[in-house]
């Protein structure tokens, strides 16, 4: 075979994706070859554990399944390259897949020569600068990641068999997921123990000549004003109508709302979800399109630096950037004497900077023609953090009146925004500020006349709220359950299990998620330990410090896990046929009757005679309104996944009854017309049951 001669051969550059690849390929020009391996092309094996526990708990590593004829292209352009440079991600996923591709690569061209390259955007001068300045393998990173995937090994392919024989088969059980879970439902078990109780606003329209000002008790003989029944509110206000209202005091003041730093991942996926509605999956799966290049005029570019961080720092050249658009785009008065500078939390690995723009120039309305909507509403939303972070604080005036009666203290209050600062930009809470300037019209001494006392509100306690995916993120980073790589799959991965269901954005354990959590807090206590996990993520970080050795870390774990899992196996009772529940159906192959069973996405119509009769339907929620069609509406999934609800004979070659419908079907019919009710959530009255004849116009109040 002809050899390539070694002037005319180019150096072979290997990233994770293609659209890395092509990025990076526009960067580094004719002397380079860019390929993606497609994330790792050596792991551990799918059907088995993978893992030799006696022989110091060394991995089993193969080939990955559909990616050898990947991994032979590799070898075979390698043979053709002057060097080979591994541009993976610069965390333990990315070093882990330069590590097995170098081994790899080795093994057939032991003389070739690897190096690594890391960089925080993929950028034309940072990708150049990177290739000027290649680095080795960080092992340690390595062998954290190693460790990181022996360990959830060890807890993951030994509990879940033991799910399979007591439980039912496909059922699984992860590290972290498994403490998440117990989150989830511990709060759904406070919600269901809430009792509330009952308590009022007492509040009072009040006048001087024109002027009005609704008030609301704060104080009640000094003391705070605690009104907990209709009775109460009348007594007080038996007694304020034999006296007088008079303004005692009014307090002016001055409030500094000071911006937040720019983006960890944890903090985007929470704002994220909070202000544009994104899923922790969808918002990183988004940021990885940002990061790895977006087609613009000029080429493709990454827009942001690296997605998957816990650190607040900011590179000089950033921070000098940033400073220089702020002056420009919005006034030196905008712009903070000196940069502002963040803490970051205890823990933090500080490897990559915050996620931000990596050229704040590029205004999210300057390029929105070349994004997606999602990627346009989410590189906005970096973008305006990232710039806000670096701007003066807002200021607030604010002003609150108050007034005596007897007894009785009432309080209004109101702010003004006085100077913008970072508000320009970017609007931490959102929430619509009260203007103060009417609270000025009054001065100490005025005496008011009561013109309303019908305003008083009740109100109940209410329960904590049901995890979100912005709240459970936000709880699994302050008790350092997960890090940045892991946080959205933890949540993906238990609504892939129906541990959890998702519903209004709420995160909602299923009765499985129920008994499994269960089982495990009873039969496996430190593995759904909150402090236990935590103090693994913080060993595995100690093993990538050098502090730790990885099989330590692995045997330490193993000594204390392998008892508990032998009694596990004896304590389990049996538990196979516990969600099947008898129905009034009846199969229509056999003529058995059928029962309710819960399978991998929920419940479903199965055949009492399985495994002889394997005959399986949905679970009928009310009868087809159509006249005369004799279906049952169902629930189904669209090409995209997204479920609606239509006719049992839809699309039937038979009956082709076109009914379907996005809100859910109850059996209840409409009260008024007989028509068929669904639910439905309506932005002011919440959940209601409506019929689904727009012409009938019949709700009424449902339970959410």
């Amino acid at each position: 075979m002809k050899q390539t001669p070694n002037s005319e051969r180019k150096t072979l550059v290997i990233v994770e994706s293609p659209t890395k690849a092509n990025t990076i390929r526009s960067s580094l020009g004719a002397g380079y070859l860019v390929e993606a391996s497609m994330g790792h092309v050596i792991d551990l094996p799918k059907s088995r554990m993978g893992v030799h526990i006696e022989d110091g708990f060394e991995p089993d590593y193969i080939t990955v399944r559909g990616r050898g004829k990947i991994l032979n292209n590799l070898k075979k352009l390698a043979g053709k390259a002057s060097s080979v440079l591994l541009a993976a991600d610069e965390d333990r996923e990315g070093e882990a897949i330069s590590f097995h591709l170098m081994r790899e690569l080795r093994r057939k061209y032991p003389d070739i020569r690897i190096e690594r390259i890391v960089f925080h955007e993929i950028t034309p001068s940072v990708i150049r600068e990177a290739a000027q300045h290649p680095v080795g393998i960080n092992l340690p990173k390595v062998q954290a990641q190693k460790a990181r995937r022996v360990l959830d090994r060890l807890v993951g392919y030994t509990i879940s068999p033991i799910l399979w024989e007591k439980v039912k088969k496909g059922l699984s059980a992860g590290r972290v997921q498994s403490v998440a879970l117990r989150m989830i439902c511990e709060r759904e078990r406070q919600i269901g123990n809430f009792v509330p109780s009952e308590y009022w606003r007492v509040k009072l329209g009040l006048a001087k000549g024109k002027n009005e000002i609704e008030v609301e008790l704060a104080r009640v003989r000094g003391e705070k004003a605690e009104i907990g029944s209709r009775e109460a509110v009348n007594q007080v206000l038996a007694e304020v109508r034999q006296g007088s209202f008079v303004c005692a005091n009014i307090k002016m003041g001055k409030s500094v709302r000071k911006t937040t730093p720019p983006f960890t991942t944890s903090k985007m996926q929470q704002d994220a979800a909070n202000k544009i509605g994104f899923t922790s999956d969808r918002t990183m799966r988004v940021a990885q399109q940002l990061y790895e290049g977006i087609e613009l005029a000029s080429g493709p570019v990454g827009l942001i630096t690296y997605m998957r961080t816990d650190s607040t720092r900011i590179s000089d050249q950033a921070i000098e950037q940033v400073r220089r658009f702020i002056a420009e785009r919005y006034g030196a008065g905008s712009l903070p004497e000196s940069p502002v500078m963040y803490a970051n939390k205890k823990g933090s690995q500080n490897a990559h900077e915050a996620i931000r723009p990596t050229d704040v120039f590029r205004a999210p309305d300057s390029i929105k023609d070349f994004l997606s909507r999602d990627q346009y509403r989410l590189y906005k939303l970096i973008w305006s953090k990232f710039v806000a972070s670096q701007m003066r604080p807002a200021e607030l005036e604010t002003t609150t009146v108050e007034i005596t009666n007897g007894d009785y203290l009432f309080t209004a209050s109101g702010s003004r925004v006085v100077q913008q600062g970072y508000q320009k930009v970017y609007n931490e809470d959102e929430e619509k500020e009260d203007k103060a300037p009417k609270l000025s019209k009054f001065a100490v001494g005025d005496v008011f006349e009561l013109v309303n006392d019908a305003l008083s509100t009740q109100h109940f306690t209410q329960p904590p709220p049901r995890y979100t995916d912005a709240s459970i993120i936000k709880v699994l980073d302050e008790t350092g359950i997960g890090r940045p790589s892991t946080f959205a799959s933890i949540v993906t991965t238990l609504l892939k299990r129906y541990y959890i269901v998702r519903q209004n954005k709420q995160l909602i354990p299923s009765e499985l998620g129920k008994l499994i959590d269960d089982l495990l807090v009873r039969h496996f206590q430190k593995i759904v330990d909150v402090d236990f996990t935590a103090d693994m993520e913080e060993q595995l970080d100690q093993v990538e410090e050098e502090r730790l050795e990885w099989q330590e870390l692995l045997a330490n774990f193993y000594r204390d896990f392998k008892p508990t899992l032998e009694a596990a196996q004896q304590d389990i009772e049996n538990m196979k046929t516990i969600f099947d529940q008898p129905t009034e159906y009846t199969c229509e192959k056999c003529g058995k009757g059928m029962v309710k069973r819960l399978g991998r996405y929920g419940y479903f119509l199965a055949c009492s005679g399985f495994p002889d009769c394997k005959t399986t339907r949905p679970i009928p929620l009310a009868p087809c309104p159509r006249k005369d069609c004799g279906g049952d509406i169902v629930a189904k999934k669209g090409r995209r996944g997204r479920l609606f609800y239509g006719c049992s004979h839809y699309k039937d070659d038979g009956t082709g009854c076109d009914f379907v419908s996005w809100d859910k079907p109850v059996l209840k019919p409409c009260p008024k017309c007989g028509g068929l009710l669904v639910e439905r959530r309506l932005k002011e009255e919440g959940f209601v049951l409506a019929c689904s004849d727009e012409g009938c116009g019949y709700t009424e109040k449902a339970e959410a």
